[in-house]
C-alpha cells in the first residue's frame, strides 16, 4: 500500500513534464508506434525493455522530482570519518536527494527536463543505488525494498497510458509545476487534462 502514493506521484510528475515539453511527448509516442505499433492495445513488460526513451523519461522524472525528496533516517553505528569530517556514533543523517539530483557540478542544466541525458552523457547512470548522483530510492541496506516493483509499475503504467491516449491541457496552458510541502513530493495543484483516444477505434473495440 505504501508504494501506491509514491507511484501515483511520480506518474503525475512524468505526465506534467511531458505536457510542458511537447517535443519529448511526441518522441515517446513515436517510440511506442515503432516498438509496439498502433494495431494492439496493451503494452507488455517485454515491450518496455525496448522502450529506451521511455525509460530515460522515467529516470529524468525521478531525478527532478524524487517521490521522497529526503531519504530515510540513517544512523552511524560507530565513529567514522567521511571526506575529512568526523562523524560520531549515534549521529543521525537525512540525505537531501532533491539537492543531489540538481547538483550543477554533476548535471548540466540541472533544473531542465532532458531525458536524452540518460541516452548520452549519463547513459550508464542507474537508479538502483550504485550511482550516488541519482538515488531516488536511496542506497545501501536501508534503500527502498520496493524498487524493482516500482520501476516495473512505472514503466508499464506510463507506457500504456501514453500508448492509449492523447493528452491536452485547458487552453493549451502550461502545467503548474509547484511542489507541495510534505514528506512526499506532490504537486501543489491537481493535474487536469483532456484525454482523447490515440489508437484506431478497432483496437479499443477488439479488446472487449
Amino acid at each position: 500500500m505504501a508504494a501506491e502514493d509514491t507511484t501515483s506521484v511520480t506518474l503525475t510528475w512524468a505526465l506534467s513534464l511531458l505536457l510542458n515539453n511537447r517535443d519529448t511527448l511526441s518522441k515517446v509516442h513515436q517510440e511506442l508506434d515503432v516498438k509496439v505499433g498502433k494495431d494492439r492495445l496493451v503494452v507488455t513488460e517485454s515491450d518496455t525493455k525496448s522502450l529506451v526513451y521511455l525509460q530515460s523519461i522515467i529516470k529524468e522524472t525521478l531525478r527532478l522530482y524524487p517521490a521522497a525528496p529526503l531519504s530515510l533516517i540513517h544512523e552511524a553505528i560507530e565513529d567514522c570519518t567521511v571526506n575529512g569530517y568526523h562523524v560520531s556514533a549515534g549521529t543521525l543523517l537525512i540525505t537531501n536527494l532533491h539537492k543531489i539530483h540538481r547538483d550543477p557540478l554533476i548535471w548540466a542544466n540541472p533544473s531542465k527536463f532532458q531525458p536524452e541525458r540518460f541516452m548520452t552523457t549519463h547513459k550508464d547512470v542507474d537508479v538502483r543505488g550504485q550511482n550516488f548522483e541519482l538515488i531516488p530510492f536511496g542506497s545501501g541496506r536501508r534503500m527502498c525494498p520496493g524498487l524493482s516493483f516500482a520501476l516495473q509499475n512505472l514503466s508499464l503504467i506510463l507506457a500504456n497510458v501514453l500508448h492509449w491516449f492523447e493528452f491536452e491541457t485547458s487552453l493549451d496552458e502550461a502545467v503548474d509545476m509547484r511542489e507541495a510541502p510534505g514528506l512526499t513530493c506532490s504537486k501543489a495543484t491537481p493535474l487536469e487534462v483532456y484525454v482523447t483516444p490515440r489508437l484506431p477505434a478497432f483496437v479499443y473495440n477488439s479488446s472487449n
